[in-house]
């Protein structure tokens, strides 16, 4: 049973190296990168989840360790936790919103294959911006042209990716696949006002009944 084990924990093991090697080819070849992500089971949770990780630490190391003539930011204000809700949040909610959508729309994809795909897709920014780190130190201010040149290709090479990824996630075309996205998005926001509704009609409330049960007490206190 042990050697049983072991054996499985080592596929285990190489599959999810694969898989994350897997995220260069997805690069390079999206449509049947990602296809074959899904649909051949190439991709694994393990490999997206490592992504993401990785990607907020370089994000942390690129915001407190770029030279500062590129990103100069106050270090007594700054929050890794804010970073973290910035990369992972959206993530999270780009995955609901768009699995919700697409039920309705015939999609194909689970809600774990929408996060994977998410996931592939910023891996040219997480090297990209990994990159400039380093080579803020190596160019001068007169030549920030560069690393934001990259910073613009890893932002479009990421929304084409995306786009590639929903397609074949959903085995949609190309046009359906961008009008569900787009749409996607748009429901994020509103799913993000609908939770500062919520939590403002939730403080308010909590507020309320602090002040009755205050003023309860204050009233027993004099009787």
């Amino acid at each position: 049973m042990t050697a049983v084990k072991k054996r499985l924990q080592n596929d285990s093991f190489r599959h999810y190296l694969k898989s994350l090697k897997f995220s260069l080819y997805t690069m390079r070849r999206p449509l049947d990168g990602f296809w074959d992500l899904i649909h051949e089971k190439r991709g694994s949770m393990a490999a997206a989840h490592t992504i993401v990780i990785t990607f907020v630490l370089v994000q942390i190391v690129y915001l407190t360790q770029s030279n500062f003539w590129w990103i100069d930011i106050p270090m007594e204000s700054f929050s890794s936790l804010i970073v973290v809700l910035n990369i992972v949040l959206p993530i999270l909610l780009f995955s609901l919103a768009n699995w919700c959508l697409t039920t309705l729309f015939d999609g194909k994809g689970r809600i774990r294959d929408i996060y994977m795909g998410y996931a592939y897709a910023m891996v040219p920014q997480l090297l990209i911006r990994a990159a400039i780190v380093p080579l803020t130190f190596i160019l001068t201010s007169d030549e920030v042209m560069i690393p934001i040149m990259l910073s613009q290709i890893s932002n479009l090479w990421f929304y084409i990716l995306i786009l590639c990824a929903m397609k074949q996630i959903h085995d949609y075309t190309f046009g359906k696949a961008l009008l569900t996205t787009i749409v996607s998005l748009s429901a994020m926001g509103i799913m993000v006002f609908i939770f500062l509704m919520f939590f403002a009609v939730v403080s308010d409330g909590m507020a309320y009944f602090y002040s009755l049960g205050q003023e309860i007490l204050f009233r027993i206190r004099r009787g």
